[in-house]
């Protein structure tokens, strides 16, 4: 029987694979070993494969796709509710087969290895900052209890790291030999850091659509992060749409013709989301010093909301700025008031 559509349950050795007819009767249902995933499907005619879009999902994506056959990925989300009672690997591929037919469902676009690198350039460089952030608070933490009180914020902590020895604080000798591996591995994380950053910024300048990101208020290395994980910007049909993919938008739970609206729903990239809060509450602190006509909707609306309520807002405009320019390929003009 000649097999139209695949569904591939991915694992770490053992993939799972269910394949359908034109007619939809299984034409195989089978396991296969890491070794024999690329040989497999090198041998069948072009068909449509479905896979989650989860770990090494887009890598065996690309591997599948130079074999000539049609690749969806799909959020695990929107597969969930094609599963048939219990949850193992056959009945997951037979779901992931039945969803990716479906013709309302939302696909994943397959990111490139370039795109995948400058991820991990953000994902390491976030990890790196949290392992900073916890060392900085535990030599806190443990000079706190020998009476020494150490600035916040990590630039002035690091300048005052010999404050303890050159004040003549009583700090013992024991305690000093327990806090110096620390405070030489705080130092190496910032030097790694910055090596980081470097490679982010080369890259910006290196990407045409980062460059056009950057124009946004607030953007700065945000711009890298959205042109890498937004691999087709045209899969949103609107601005909206976007922000909604993005979690920015109010959580609905509706019923009988009365609406109830929650929090931010948090869905989709959660480091994509955070780093657009973040750079819309620094456009929030510069709009209460500047005072000026672009900056007039925020200072409106932090009149009737709370400061973190309006940073939310202005994140979801900053997502719906940041499709349209990447979709028309412009920059960021300001609006005369």
């Amino acid at each position: 029987m000649e097999i139209t559509t695949i569904g591939l349950d991915l694992a770490k050795s053992i993939f799972q694979v269910h394949g359908i007819d034109a007619e939809g009767k299984v034409a195989v249902r089978r396991s296969l070993r890491r070794s024999d995933v690329l040989m497999f499907f090198s041998k069948l005619e072009p068909c449509l494969v479905g896979i989650e879009a989860c770990a090494t999902a887009h890598h065996w994506a690309r591997e599948i796709e130079s074999s000539g056959h049609t690749v969806r990925l799909m959020p695990p989300a929107y597969v969930k509710p094609y599963v048939k009672r219990n949850k193992n690997d056959m009945a997951d591929a037979e779901a992931i087969c039945e969803a990716v037919m479906r013709p309302n469902m939302r696909f994943v676009a397959v990111k490139t290895a370039a795109q995948q690198s400058v991820l991990m350039l953000h994902r390491c460089r976030a990890l790196l900052v949290r392992q900073r952030t916890m060392l900085a608070n535990a030599i806190r933490a443990h000079l706190a209890e020998l009476g020494i009180a150490m600035p916040k914020g990590i630039r002035t902590f690091l300048t005052a790291q010999s404050a303890p020895q050159n004040e003549g604080n009583d700090v013992p000798d024991l305690a000093r030999r327990a806090l110096e591996p620390m405070a030489l591995s705080l130092i190496e994380l910032g030097k790694r850091i910055r090596e980081l950053e470097v490679d982010i910024v080369r890259e910006h300048r290196a990407n045409e659509t980062s460059r056009r990101l950057e124009t946004i208020p607030g953007f700065g290395v945000t711009s890298t992060a959205m042109a890498a994980t937004v691999a087709d910007p045209t899969a949103f049909k609107s601005g909206r749409e976007f922000a909604a993919w993005l979690g920015l938008t109010p959580r609905e739970n509706s019923s009988g013709g009365k609406q109830r609206l929650g929090g931010i729903t948090k869905m989709g990239d959660g480091y994509l989301r955070t780093l657009l809060v973040v750079g819309a509450t620094a456009v929030i602190r510069f709009a209460r010093e500047e005072g000026s006509a672009k900056t007039a909707w925020i200072r409106k609306l932090m009149e009737k909301k709370p400061a973190k309520v309006v940073a939310v807002a202005l994140a979801n405009k900053m997502a719906r700025i940041a499709w349209a320019i990447m979709t028309r390929g412009e920059v960021y003009r300001v609006i005369p008031a």
